[in-house]
């Protein structure tokens, strides 16, 4: 996952591999909390070039990932998959002194690198994370479970009377007022 930048020329140089998902700690993190399992390696692939004076990385990354559906608690298995341009420029991010910073558009795919080597690592993982659902879903139409009882409504009804009830007033269902 790292590359010396002295290797790097203006013809694209293709770089193609698969990394377990515990290469990366922030998604070996993710996989110890339990929040998303990680089925097969990581499939990279990479073009690298210099142009204009930093380093162009047009790259693609894929991902089997097994999920916790959001609604009804079942396990469901994704494709993850994120294609990807940064631009690498030597030096520091750190040139100002003011709390707070606007970021132009090409500050969000810009990454400082020092040293005469790259590694994308930190990037490859970041693309994966962006790209986790933040309610994993098994199906659009998933009905969840029954509020009542708990039963998983995909596989058919429960037979318990469910009322629309608006959780924000429950705090008021018995509050009486007294004269």
């Amino acid at each position: 996952m790292k590359i010396r930048v002295d290797d790097i020329t203006d013809q694209p140089k293709i770089l193609s591999f698969q990394e377990p998902s515990e290469a990366f700690p922030s998604l070996a993190e993710l996989q110890a909390t339990g929040e998303s399992e990680f089925l097969s390696p990581l499939m990279v692939e990479l073009a690298v070039s210099k142009e204009y004076g930093h380093i162009r990385v047009k790259g693609s990354v894929a991902v089997k990932i097994r999920f916790v559906c959001s609604r009804c608690l079942v396990p469901f298995d994704a494709d993850i998959s994120s294609a990807f341009t940064m631009f690498y420029s030597e030096g520091s991010r750190i040139d100002s002194d003011e709390d707070e910073i606007e970021l132009a558009e090409e500050d969000l795919v810009s990454v400082f690198y020092e040293g005469d080597e790259i590694d994308f690592a930190p990037e490859i993982a970041e693309q994966v994370i962006m790209e986790l659902p933040l309610k994993p879903l098994c199906g659009e139409g998933c009905k969840g479970l029954c509020v009542t009882c708990g039963a998983d409504l995909n596989e058919g009804e429960c037979g318990c009377e469910r009322t629309t009830f608006n959780v924000k007033f429950s705090a008021l269902k018995n509050f009486k007022v007294e004269k």
